[in-house]
């Protein structure tokens, strides 16, 4: 990145809303669609680890715009209740405007300090992508091992970003852009080495943690993928237009604080004639289910 440059990133309520309203697709309706399966899925591997009943009382922590729980809604019946938690109240609306009332309890806290949920009072914890972005993971681990009743379920998903890191440093979206790596380079120089928040843990640190707060009966749930086929990239602009995470600037933003004018048109005119060609993604992610005894 060269001095003085800096990235702007406009924000509408707050980043994390921003994220998952705006910058994750890019406001793209086909980029949403072609996530859409994905995020179901995420959402049935916890709710389904889970084990939720009908009655049960669900605490979603990290809630976001209610993925898991408004499907743990579906679950609960129609005498179960949810709670939905998150550190951001813009997140907490939009949730109240799908969520039925009369079932539903919205709580704004962070995931390492839920002191607004009383001790024992919930039959499940839920999280999605939520540890990933919280610096105490131990204290948050403590917290849904106290909020949880005795037999009360545990069950979380996270990418394992550190399994990716470092490879294939010439590759964006999955595409090989070797030709154009110089500026690729320059590109994922932009966004720095990483979180450690987000890069300083693995699946065994998940098992670690939740056997330090007292879970039983844990099981973890791990996938890696190296290099396997994906989707071609059909719109570059719109992929432009999305960020990795809530963190991180969009593609756009980081392109324009890492290259020249004539080195954006250059990196843009190489990916886009390379659209429709098929992607190669390398990742991994885990899920968790526990009990607390």
């Amino acid at each position: 990145m060269r001095p003085g440059r800096r990235y702007r990133v406009s924000v509408t309520t707050d980043r994390w809303t921003d994220w998952l309203l705006q910058r994750r697709d890019g406001g793209s309706e086909d980029l949403r669609e072609r996530f859409a399966p994905q995020l179901a899925a995420f959402r049935d591997g916890v709710l389904d680890r889970a084990a939720i009943v009908e009655g049960d009382v669900v605490l979603d922590v990290g809630t976001g715009t209610g993925l898991v729980g408004l499907g743990a809604l579906d679950r609960v019946g129609p005498t179960g209740r949810v709670v939905f938690s998150d550190v951001s109240a813009a997140l907490l609306d939009e949730c109240r405007r799908h969520a039925d009332p009369e079932r539903s309890t919205f709580v704004r806290a962070d995931a390492d300090d839920l002191g607004a949920i009383p001790d024992g009072s919930v039959d499940v914890v839920t999280t999605r992508s939520v540890l990933i972005y919280v610096t105490r993971k131990a204290a948050a681990f403590a917290e849904l091992h106290r909020v949880l009743r005795p037999g009360g379920r545990l069950s979380i998903f996270e990418p394992i970003n550190s399994f990716a890191a470092g490879r294939r440093r010439d590759a964006l979206f999955g595409l090989d852009l070797s030709e154009v790596a110089d500026l690729v380079a320059k590109v994922l120089a932009a966004y720095g080495q990483g979180d450690d928040r987000m890069l300083g843990f693995d699946e065994r640190d998940l098992v670690r943690w939740a056997g330090e707060a007292g879970f039983a009966e844990v099981r973890l749930d791990y996938r890696a993928e190296i290099d396997v086929p994906g989707p071609p990239v059909a719109d570059w602009a719109a992929l432009k237009r999305t960020a990795p995470n809530p963190l991180a600037p969009t593609y756009a933003e980081a392109m324009r604080a890492a290259l020249t004018p004539a080195e954006c048109d250059r990196l843009d005119a190489h990916v886009r004639s390379l659209e429709g060609t098929p992607t190669r993604h390398t990742a991994a992610s885990a899920y968790l289910s526990a009990r607390r005894p």
